[in-house]
C-alpha cells in the first residue's frame, strides 16, 4: 500500500472527485481532501492511497503537474508526520519559574 500527498487542490475538489481523478491508475483504497476543522473548507491538499505500489508510482508520474478542477497539482509520496504540531504544554517556553 502506498499513500500519496496531493497538493494544489481546488477548494471545489471533493473526496469523490479526487478518487475519480486517480482511479484510472489502479485501485484507490482511500481518497481524502483535508478540510479545516472549524470552517469545513478544503485546505487545498489531500491524500490518495493505492493498494498497489506500481499504480501509485504511475499516478505520481502522470498527475504531478497535471490539472484538476483548474489547478495544477503537486503529487508525491506522502511522508510520515514529524512530531511538533499543536498542543503543547510545557512551562511557558522561557525556562524557569516566573519571578514577580
Amino acid at each position: 500500500m502506498k499513500k500519496l500527498y496531493v497538493g494544489g487542490l481546488s477548494y471545489n475538489t471533493t473526496d469523490d472527485g479526487l478518487e475519480a481523478a486517480f482511479a484510472k491508475f489502479g485501485d484507490v483504497s482511500d481518497a481524502k481532501v483535508i478540510t479545516d476543522r472549524d470552517t469545513g473548507r478544503s485546505r487545498g491538499f489531500g491524500f490518495v492511497t493505492f493498494q498497489d505500489n506500481a499504480a501509485a508510482d504511475r499516478a505520481i508520474a502522470e498527475m504531478n503537474g497535471a490539472n484538476l478542477d483548474g489547478r495544477t497539482l503537486t503529487v508525491n509520496e506522502a511522508r510520515d508526520r514529524q512530531g511538533g504540531g499543536g498542543g503543547g504544554g510545557g512551562g511557558g517556553g522561557r525556562g524557569g519559574a516566573r519571578r514577580w
